[in-house]
Protein backbone atom coordinates (compact mmCIF):
# COMPACT_ATOMS: atom_id res chain seq x y z
CA UNK A 1 0.00 0.00 0.00
CA UNK A 2 3.14 2.73 0.33
CA UNK A 3 6.37 2.20 2.17
CA UNK A 4 6.33 -0.64 4.75
CA UNK A 5 3.04 -1.11 5.04
CA UNK A 6 0.81 -3.47 3.25
CA UNK A 7 -2.56 -5.41 2.78
CA UNK A 8 -3.01 -8.84 3.17
CA UNK A 9 -6.36 -9.32 0.68
CA UNK A 10 -8.66 -12.59 0.96
CA UNK A 11 -10.83 -12.90 -1.89
CA UNK A 12 -13.64 -13.01 -2.10
CA UNK A 13 -14.24 -11.22 1.30
CA UNK A 14 -17.64 -13.18 1.91
CA UNK A 15 -18.78 -14.40 5.32
CA UNK A 16 -15.81 -14.82 7.74
CA UNK A 17 -13.06 -13.90 4.69
CA UNK A 18 -11.36 -10.92 6.06
CA UNK A 19 -8.80 -8.12 5.23
CA UNK A 20 -5.86 -8.03 7.28
CA UNK A 21 -3.09 -6.09 6.97
CA UNK A 22 0.76 -5.18 8.57
CA UNK A 23 3.66 -2.53 9.12
CA UNK A 24 7.18 -3.47 9.00
CA UNK A 25 9.60 -1.76 11.44
CA UNK A 26 13.26 -2.70 11.27
CA UNK A 27 13.43 -5.27 13.88
CA UNK A 28 9.56 -5.95 14.36
CA UNK A 29 6.19 -5.69 12.67
CA UNK A 30 2.70 -4.68 13.82
CA UNK A 31 -0.51 -6.37 12.39
CA UNK A 32 -3.91 -5.41 11.57
CA UNK A 33 -6.17 -8.15 13.14
CA UNK A 34 -6.07 -11.57 12.28
CA UNK A 35 -8.07 -14.46 10.56
CA UNK A 36 -11.25 -16.42 11.23
CA UNK A 37 -9.20 -19.75 11.28
CA UNK A 38 -5.93 -22.05 11.81
CA UNK A 39 -5.66 -22.40 8.46
CA UNK A 40 -6.13 -19.11 7.14
CA UNK A 41 -4.26 -17.40 9.77
CA UNK A 42 -1.32 -19.34 9.51
CA UNK A 43 -1.31 -18.64 5.57
CA UNK A 44 -0.95 -14.61 6.63
CA UNK A 45 2.01 -15.70 8.99
CA UNK A 46 3.11 -17.06 5.89
CA UNK A 47 3.10 -14.08 4.09
CA UNK A 48 4.34 -11.91 6.14
CA UNK A 49 7.58 -13.50 6.69
CA UNK A 50 7.92 -13.91 2.85
CA UNK A 51 8.16 -9.91 3.09
CA UNK A 52 10.27 -9.85 6.42
CA UNK A 53 11.99 -12.36 8.93
CA UNK A 54 11.16 -9.53 11.68
CA UNK A 55 8.63 -11.13 14.23
CA UNK A 56 5.03 -9.67 14.98
CA UNK A 57 5.79 -7.62 18.07
CA UNK A 58 1.84 -5.98 17.87
CA UNK A 59 -1.28 -7.09 16.54
CA UNK A 60 -4.31 -4.46 16.62
CA UNK A 61 -7.55 -5.29 16.51
CA UNK A 62 -9.71 -3.19 14.47
CA UNK A 63 -13.27 -4.60 16.18
CA UNK A 64 -14.69 -8.03 18.40
CA UNK A 65 -15.74 -10.19 15.35
CA UNK A 66 -14.45 -13.54 15.02
CA UNK A 67 -12.75 -13.26 11.22
CA UNK A 68 -10.65 -10.56 12.44
CA UNK A 69 -9.60 -12.07 16.09
CA UNK A 70 -10.35 -15.81 15.83
CA UNK A 71 -6.53 -16.29 14.92
CA UNK A 72 -5.08 -13.64 17.74
CA UNK A 73 -3.44 -16.98 19.30
CA UNK A 74 -1.77 -17.82 16.17
CA UNK A 75 0.47 -14.27 16.27
CA UNK A 76 3.49 -15.60 17.21
CA UNK A 77 2.74 -14.70 20.87
CA UNK A 78 2.13 -10.56 20.10
CA UNK A 79 1.01 -8.15 22.20
CA UNK A 80 -2.73 -7.80 21.58
CA UNK A 81 -4.21 -4.19 21.23
CA UNK A 82 -7.87 -3.49 21.39
CA UNK A 83 -10.92 -1.20 22.52
CA UNK A 84 -11.94 -2.11 26.27
CA UNK A 85 -15.13 -3.06 24.82
CA UNK A 86 -13.60 -4.88 21.81
CA UNK A 87 -11.66 -7.08 25.42
CA UNK A 88 -15.14 -7.76 27.02
CA UNK A 89 -17.20 -8.89 23.81
CA UNK A 90 -14.69 -11.10 22.83
CA UNK A 91 -14.60 -12.61 26.02
CA UNK A 92 -18.42 -12.69 26.41
CA UNK A 93 -18.51 -14.65 22.99
CA UNK A 94 -15.60 -17.11 23.14
CA UNK A 95 -14.71 -19.55 20.52
CA UNK A 96 -16.67 -20.24 17.59
CA UNK A 97 -18.76 -23.64 16.42
CA UNK A 98 -20.55 -24.89 13.59
CA UNK A 99 -24.15 -23.69 14.90
CA UNK A 100 -25.97 -23.86 11.49
CA UNK A 101 -26.03 -20.47 10.59
CA UNK A 102 -23.22 -20.92 8.28
CA UNK A 103 -21.76 -23.36 6.12
CA UNK A 104 -19.59 -25.72 8.41
CA UNK A 105 -16.13 -24.45 9.01
CA UNK A 106 -12.95 -25.96 9.95
CA UNK A 107 -12.02 -23.54 12.18
CA UNK A 108 -8.89 -25.46 13.48
CA UNK A 109 -6.85 -25.03 16.62
CA UNK A 110 -7.67 -22.02 18.39
CA UNK A 111 -7.58 -20.34 21.71
CA UNK A 112 -9.56 -17.33 23.02
CA UNK A 113 -6.92 -14.71 23.04
CA UNK A 114 -8.50 -11.15 23.86
CA UNK A 115 -6.44 -8.03 23.91
CA UNK A 116 -3.84 -7.39 26.34
CA UNK A 117 -3.73 -3.58 26.05
CA UNK A 118 -6.95 -1.71 25.87
CA UNK A 119 -7.79 2.13 25.56
CA UNK A 120 -10.77 4.31 25.51
CA UNK A 121 -10.50 6.58 23.03
CA UNK A 122 -6.69 6.51 21.45
CA UNK A 123 -3.26 4.55 21.63
CA UNK A 124 -0.27 5.35 19.19
CA UNK A 125 2.19 2.97 17.95
CA UNK A 126 5.33 2.81 16.52
CA UNK A 127 6.85 0.79 14.45
CA UNK A 128 10.11 1.91 14.00
CA UNK A 129 9.55 5.54 13.37
CA UNK A 130 6.62 5.36 11.61
CA UNK A 131 3.16 5.89 13.86
CA UNK A 132 0.35 3.70 14.18
CA UNK A 133 -2.48 5.55 15.45
CA UNK A 134 -5.32 3.27 16.74
CA UNK A 135 -8.79 5.17 17.29
CA UNK A 136 -12.22 4.27 18.73
CA UNK A 137 -15.00 5.72 16.19
CA UNK A 138 -16.76 6.87 19.17
CA UNK A 139 -20.29 5.28 19.23
CA UNK A 140 -21.65 2.37 17.81
CA UNK A 141 -21.40 1.57 14.10
CA UNK A 142 -20.42 -1.80 12.74
CA UNK A 143 -19.79 -2.94 16.41
CA UNK A 144 -20.15 -0.91 19.60
CA UNK A 145 -16.08 -1.16 19.87
CA UNK A 146 -14.72 -0.54 15.72
CA UNK A 147 -11.50 1.22 15.78
CA UNK A 148 -9.53 3.13 12.81
CA UNK A 149 -5.92 1.86 12.29
CA UNK A 150 -4.25 5.06 10.54
CA UNK A 151 -0.84 6.02 9.32
CA UNK A 152 -0.46 8.90 8.59
CA UNK A 153 3.05 8.77 7.08
CA UNK A 154 2.09 6.94 3.98
CA UNK A 155 -2.37 8.35 3.99
CA UNK A 156 -2.79 4.52 4.39
CA UNK A 157 -5.95 4.01 6.53
CA UNK A 158 -7.55 0.50 7.63
CA UNK A 159 -10.66 0.90 8.71
CA UNK A 160 -12.34 -2.71 9.95
CA UNK A 161 -15.77 -3.58 9.01
CA UNK A 162 -16.57 0.06 8.70
CA UNK A 163 -16.52 -0.60 4.49
CA UNK A 164 -17.12 -3.12 2.44
CA UNK A 165 -16.06 -3.22 -1.11
CA UNK A 166 -18.58 -5.11 -2.88
CA UNK A 167 -20.43 -6.69 0.16
CA UNK A 168 -23.15 -5.64 2.01
CA UNK A 169 -22.44 -3.66 5.14
CA UNK A 170 -23.94 -6.06 8.45
CA UNK A 171 -24.73 -3.77 11.05
CA UNK A 172 -26.90 -6.73 13.04
CA UNK A 173 -24.08 -5.48 16.17
CA UNK A 174 -23.71 -2.30 16.06
CA UNK A 175 -26.31 1.20 14.87
CA UNK A 176 -27.26 1.51 11.27
CA UNK A 177 -27.95 5.43 12.49
CA UNK A 178 -24.34 5.72 14.23
CA UNK A 179 -22.71 4.11 11.18
CA UNK A 180 -23.74 6.80 8.95
CA UNK A 181 -22.16 9.59 11.29
CA UNK A 182 -19.61 7.70 11.92
CA UNK A 183 -18.97 7.31 8.39
CA UNK A 184 -19.57 10.80 7.30
CA UNK A 185 -18.44 12.93 10.30
CA UNK A 186 -15.26 10.71 11.11
CA UNK A 187 -14.04 8.23 8.39
CA UNK A 188 -14.64 11.06 6.09
CA UNK A 189 -12.41 13.80 7.63
CA UNK A 190 -9.57 11.09 7.38
CA UNK A 191 -6.90 12.34 4.54
CA UNK A 192 -6.36 8.97 3.55
CA UNK A 193 -5.04 8.09 -0.07
CA UNK A 194 -5.57 4.60 0.00
CA UNK A 195 -8.22 2.57 2.64
CA UNK A 196 -8.29 -0.75 3.48
CA UNK A 197 -11.78 -2.00 4.05
CA UNK A 198 -12.71 -4.99 6.36
CA UNK A 199 -13.71 -7.22 3.46
CA UNK A 200 -12.98 -6.62 -0.61
CA UNK A 201 -10.58 -4.72 -2.20
CA UNK A 202 -8.45 -1.44 -1.08
CA UNK A 203 -10.37 1.67 -2.25
CA UNK A 204 -10.56 5.46 -1.80
CA UNK A 205 -12.68 7.37 -0.05
CA UNK A 206 -15.47 7.00 -2.93
CA UNK A 207 -16.79 3.80 -1.26
CA UNK A 208 -17.82 5.98 1.79
CA UNK A 209 -20.84 7.95 0.27
CA UNK A 210 -21.83 4.68 -1.45
CA UNK A 211 -22.28 2.66 1.59
CA UNK A 212 -24.10 6.07 3.47
CA UNK A 213 -26.73 5.95 0.76
CA UNK A 214 -27.49 2.00 1.61
CA UNK A 215 -27.52 2.15 4.55
CA UNK A 216 -30.13 5.15 4.12
CA UNK A 217 -31.92 2.85 2.25
CA UNK A 218 -32.09 0.41 4.88
CA UNK A 219 -33.39 2.78 7.46
CA UNK A 220 -36.57 4.02 4.76
CA UNK A 221 -36.90 0.34 4.98
CA UNK A 222 -37.44 0.29 8.61
CA UNK A 223 -39.52 3.74 8.85
CA UNK A 224 -41.82 2.00 5.94
CA UNK A 225 -41.72 -1.77 7.16
CA UNK A 226 -42.44 -0.17 11.20
CA UNK A 227 -45.06 2.36 9.42
CA UNK A 228 -46.95 -0.61 8.07
CA UNK A 229 -46.45 -3.34 10.93
CA UNK A 230 -44.32 -5.38 9.50
CA UNK A 231 -41.30 -7.53 11.01
CA UNK A 232 -37.93 -7.21 9.68
CA UNK A 233 -38.30 -10.34 7.81
CA UNK A 234 -41.22 -9.19 6.48
CA UNK A 235 -40.19 -6.26 5.52
CA UNK A 236 -37.27 -7.52 4.02
CA UNK A 237 -39.18 -10.12 1.67
CA UNK A 238 -40.87 -7.19 0.35
CA UNK A 239 -38.09 -5.79 -0.43
CA UNK A 240 -36.90 -4.56 -4.14
CA UNK A 241 -33.03 -4.23 -3.42
CA UNK A 242 -32.01 -2.87 -6.67
CA UNK A 243 -29.08 -2.17 -7.50
CA UNK A 244 -27.41 -3.79 -3.78
CA UNK A 245 -28.94 -6.77 -4.92
CA UNK A 246 -25.61 -8.19 -6.38
CA UNK A 247 -23.52 -7.56 -3.29
CA UNK A 248 -22.40 -10.27 -1.68
CA UNK A 249 -23.88 -11.34 1.07
CA UNK A 250 -27.36 -9.80 0.46
CA UNK A 251 -29.04 -11.52 3.36
CA UNK A 252 -27.47 -9.39 5.64
CA UNK A 253 -30.71 -6.73 4.74
CA UNK A 254 -32.94 -9.11 7.79
CA UNK A 255 -30.15 -8.03 10.21
CA UNK A 256 -29.35 -4.95 9.22
CA UNK A 257 -33.38 -4.14 9.47
CA UNK A 258 -33.68 -5.70 13.14
CA UNK A 259 -31.10 -3.40 13.67
CA UNK A 260 -32.52 -0.71 12.04
CA UNK A 261 -36.07 -1.31 13.55
CA UNK A 262 -34.28 -0.95 17.13
CA UNK A 263 -32.63 2.29 16.45
CA UNK A 264 -36.03 3.59 15.42
CA UNK A 265 -38.63 2.35 17.40
CA UNK A 266 -39.34 3.61 20.91
CA UNK A 267 -37.97 0.58 23.02
CA UNK A 268 -34.58 1.31 21.85
CA UNK A 269 -34.26 -2.41 23.27
CA UNK A 270 -31.46 -4.57 22.02
CA UNK A 271 -31.78 -6.93 19.07
CA UNK A 272 -31.96 -10.88 19.95
CA UNK A 273 -28.65 -11.61 18.17
CA UNK A 274 -29.05 -15.20 17.50
CA UNK A 275 -32.95 -14.87 15.90
CA UNK A 276 -31.83 -12.31 13.63
CA UNK A 277 -29.29 -14.49 12.22
CA UNK A 278 -31.72 -17.28 12.52
CA UNK A 279 -34.26 -15.30 10.09
CA UNK A 280 -31.34 -14.40 7.85
CA UNK A 281 -31.65 -18.18 6.99
CA UNK A 282 -35.20 -18.30 6.74
CA UNK A 283 -34.33 -15.86 3.71
CA UNK A 284 -31.63 -17.75 2.24
CA UNK A 285 -34.67 -19.96 1.51
CA UNK A 286 -33.71 -22.45 5.18
CA UNK A 287 -30.37 -22.82 2.96
CA UNK A 288 -27.24 -22.23 5.65
CA UNK A 289 -25.49 -18.83 4.59
CA UNK A 290 -22.59 -19.46 2.46
CA UNK A 291 -18.87 -19.43 3.74
CA UNK A 292 -15.66 -20.45 2.14
CA UNK A 293 -13.52 -19.64 4.97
Amino acid sequence: MADRTFAYIQRDGSWWINNTGFVVGDSSIVSVDACATERRTRAYRESIATVSPAPVSALVNTHHHGDHTFGNSLMNAATIVGHESCRDEMLAFGLPSNVGIWDPVDWGGLELAPPTITFTDHVTLWSADQPVEVSYVGKPAHTTNDCLVWLPEQRVLFCGDLLFNGGTPFLLMGSVRGAIEVLRDVLARVPARTIVPGHGAPCDASLIPTTIEYLEFVLSTAKAGLAAGLTPLEAARDLDLGEYADWLDSERIVGNLHRAYCDLGPSKGDVDVLAALGEMVAFNGGRPLTCYA
